[in-house]
């Protein structure tokens, strides 16, 4: 036998060999996630003692202190400069509706009543928004999308005027599984989509016409927010496109409108035809917004450990910290909104992937950061600004995996993977739930559109691949009835009330280690490579990596 082909084939075994065990050791991290350990974090970010977490509340300084008391016990190198905190100046935008809306045409005149038949704010930071007599346009889905060959603003002019939309794309309803995405929600669906491209065409205003299944969630969820604060970023100093108006209409109140403009209802199953084309109703519209502004800075919170080979590319681990602070009182008389679940529960994940990474010999390759978002329940605010004003440049940024509500109870057979056909993130989920015996599981809303609606889809906009699961429902000792029923429960009776509390008694937290593990395995394979997800064909977002 030749020498050097048996020197090279027993160096390349022994190579081998050293590889695996190299990864065998490294992997053995995952073991020491704890729920014991996540069970702590939970039980103090969802007590009464932090007051709910609202941005601009003493809530708020408590909450952040803890997290950086945490931080620092952890041994986590602070994540901007010599801080752990970063400055997100915001906007407090008070807009009181005037009550009513006044419809002209050829026929009279109607009035719509706000908070009833439709809800409006702004994010303009004028004292005073007026409309009066603003001619409408009916721009069906609201949507430029070259790539699906669609545009309701082709042959419209909208500058100056208010525009009526629908929710969704036009695949929800047509049952075209070829038509957009079918019947799974794409970003050109989401309202913030719908208000961004109303303005880039130069409307005044803009509402949505509402409708239950396509937007996944009743009018009545929208019409908590009516006439309150809403936070927006500071945008003192810059040009940025801001329709006068927006807000939300009832699918009832915009058929009268139709009606009114001499058309009906069916006018909202022309624009699910490719071909549609937009048209002036003849109507105009007269209503007013007092606004009143305050400015303020709320903090993101971000630790880091620092790759050993390529310190400036990093994986980004993401939660919000942040929830709805203390507000009216409910059944019990309880008045403080704690989110335990929403998102106490994705915190108390970070951290423990933040304690479990730190431990880790060797230390990783790249950098990985822990970064706590604040605001987000008020519009996904402190992700934007964080990659409007990165710590690490976009295009060094390899991958953003996200944390919002883990699961409390029994561990789940499946994992839920929100928005598939977006990028390689989701071949090494399903490649690390089957090692570990697991399957991944559907989106069971997938008109619902919730890959646009937690805090990593501002990374996929910047062009960062981005992954997003949900707790599953496939318990595992009682099956998938009992898991549907736990989240059916869940946003009937705890979603954004004052039940959302830590309950010791029955949060094992043995779901979310499960899936921790997951989450961990996927940024340590990430972190100790040289690998970059890309895009997959077909998502939205594959042309902004640079």
């Amino acid at each position: 036998m030749n020498t050097n082909k048996t020197f090279v084939l027993i160096t390349a075994l022994g190579l081998f060999t050293s590889c695996k065990d190299h990864h065998a050791r490294l992997a053995d991290g995952s073991d020491k996630i704890n729920a014991d350990s996540i069970k702590q974090y939970v039980s103090v970010l969802a007590a009464d003692s932090l007051l709910g977490r609202k941005p601009f509340t003493e809530g708020e300084t408590r909450t952040i202190r803890y997290l950086q008391q945490q931080y620092a016990s952890l041994g986590l190198e602070p994540g901007n400069g010599n801080s752990y905190l970063q400055e997100v100046p915001m906007a407090n935008i008070m807009a009181l509706a005037e009550p009513v809306m006044q419809v002209k045409s050829k026929k009279g005149s109607l009035s719509l009543k706000a908070g009833e038949d439709y809800i409006n704010w702004t994010n303009r930071t004028e004292p005073e928004i007026r409309l009066e007599n603003t001619p409408v346009v009916f721009a069906g889905y609201g949507v430029v999308a070259p790539e699906y060959n669609w545009n309701d603003y082709a042959g419209l002019d909208v500058k100056g005027k208010l525009v009526l939309v629908m929710v969704n794309d036009p695949g929800f309803w047509s049952g075209d599984t070829t038509l957009f995405k079918g019947r799974a929600m794409t970003y050109y669906g989401r309202w913030t989509y719908k208000f961004e491209e109303a303005a880039r065409q130069g409307a005044k205003g803009c509402l949505i016409i509402h409708n239950t299944a396509a937007a996944g969630y009743p009018l009545s969820v929208l019409m908590t927010n009516f006439n309150s604060t809403r936070l927006q970023p500071d945008e003192r100093g810059k040009q940025v496109a801001n329709s006068d108006m927006i807000g939300w209409i009832a699918e009832g109140a915009a058929n009268k409108l139709f009606r009114e403009a001499g058309y009906d209802s069916t006018l909202l199953m022309k624009a699910n035809l490719p071909g549609f084309k937009g048209l002036e109703l003849n109507l105009g519209i007269s209503t007013s917004l007092d606004v009143t502004v305050s400015y303020n800075k709320s903090y993101n919170v971000i630790g880091k450990i620092t790759g050993t080979k390529h310190p400036d590319e990093a994986i980004i681990y993401t939660a919000h910290w942040d929830h709805w602070g203390a507000g009216k009182p409910d059944a019990t008389g309880d008045t403080i909104y704690n989110g335990a679940f929403d998102n106490a529960s994705g915190v108390a994940g970070l951290m423990e992937l933040a304690r479990v990474f730190k431990q880790q010999d060797p230390r990783p390759e790249r950098t990985i950061l822990f970064l706590a978002v604040t605001a987000e329940e008020q519009g996904l605010l402190g992700s934007y600004y964080y990659t409007q004003n990165p710590t690490v440049p976009a295009n060094k940024i390899v991958a953003n995996i996200n944390m919002d509500m883990l699961v409390r109870y029994g561990a789940n057979k499946d994992i839920v993977l929100i928005g598939p056909g977006q990028s390689d993130l989701e071949d090494m989920l399903k490649t690390e739930a089957e090692q570990a015996g697991r399957y991944v599981g559907a989106d069971q809303h997938p008109e619902a559109g919730h890959y646009y609606r937690s805090d990593h889809i501002n990374f996929a906009k910047v062009g960062v691949p981005a992954l997003y699961v949900k707790d599953g429902i496939d318990n595992i000792a009682k099956g998938k009835d009992f898991g549907k029923q736990l989240q059916d429960d869940f946003y009937k009776i705890d979603y954004h009330k004052p039940s959302d509390e830590y309950d010791p008694a029955t949060w094992t937290m043995e779901g979310a280690v499960n899936d921790l593990k997951i989450l961990y395995r996927i940024g340590h394979k990430l972190a100790y490579s040289e690998t970059w997800p890309k895009w997959k064909e077909g998502s939205e977002f594959r042309g902004l990596r640079k």
